[in-house]
């Protein structure tokens, strides 16, 4: 025999050898038991696949459409900007203010306290502190 036409029957058994292992396969209860479940949900799996389907389809479109993403990130910056912007405002101003401590070397006594009290921003911070406390002290006794 030529090395050719050998060649051609290992070849040709080789797919004889597959066959057999999958019906070998087949015949292997748990095999069958897992077919037989799987042929019983057919109808669920062809339900959810359609579902899947749909869900990827809808997912390409939205991810490749670049007006929908524009608008999605314009509102994003939208709602971010105002808290960045504040943000920055309160840093700056905290580094600001830490500067000016830094500057100072005078001592506040009893009477600047009594003064500072006057202040609309201090009377502020002491408004909401209080607030804050009152609702802190609302909460607690509602858990208890």
């Amino acid at each position: 025999m030529s090395v050719a036409s050998t060649q051609q029957a290992v070849v040709a058994a080789e797919p004889k050898r597959e066959s057999l292992d999958v019906l070998d396969q087949l015949m292997k209860p748990e095999v069958q038991e897992s077919l037989t479940v799987l042929v019983e949900n057919l109808p669920k799996l062809a339900e959810m696949v359609t579902i899947l389907t749909k869900t990827y389809d809808l997912v390409q479109n939205v991810a490749t459409d670049r007006v929908f993403i524009e608008d999605i990130k314009g509102g994003v910056e939208e709602f971010v900007k105002p808290i960045q912007d504040t943000a920055k405002g309160l840093a700056s101003a905290a580094i600001e203010a830490n500067d000016r401590a830094q500057d100072e070397s005078t001592t506040i006594g009893l009477f600047g306290l009594l003064k500072m009290l006057k202040d609309p921003q201090v009377q502020k911070m002491f408004r909401f502190s209080q607030a804050f406390l009152d609702v802190l002290a609302e909460r607690q006794q509602q858990r208890q």
